[in-house]
């Protein structure tokens, strides 16, 4: 009995932990730098994007994936916003154009 007792109180303090965890990490941004390279302006954009938030989340990266998402552009993500981001591209490269880029990602 004693047992059950010191279980069920080691399993009430982790969860309180984890509730914890996760409101404190509520609404919280980073900010995010990544490199895209592609035989386009546009795809190497599309590149910077995608690492962006697979750098914060798959499961955003494949929700804007799946959307009608547009390169650059804000977005709503279930649980995420993606601002606006900005790029510095220059034309050359192994694939033709290489972009740097950053956004700031937000957790709600």
């Amino acid at each position: 009995m004693l047992k059950a007792v010191r279980l069920t109180t080691a399993l009430v303090a982790v969860a309180g932990l984890a509730a914890m965890t996760a409101s404190a990490e509520a609404k919280t941004c980073v900010k995010k730098g990544a490199i895209g390279e592609a035989g386009s302006q546009q795809d190497a954009k599309l590149q910077v994007d995608e690492a962006l938030l697979q750098a914060v989340d798959w499961g955003a990266w494949a929700a804007w994936m799946g959307s009608n998402h547009k390169v650059g552009a804000a977005a709503n993500l279930p649980g995420y916003t993606f601002g606006p981001r900005t790029y510095s591209c220059k034309q050359g490269g192994s694939w033709g154009w290489t972009c740097r880029g950053s956004a700031t990602i937000c957790k709600l």
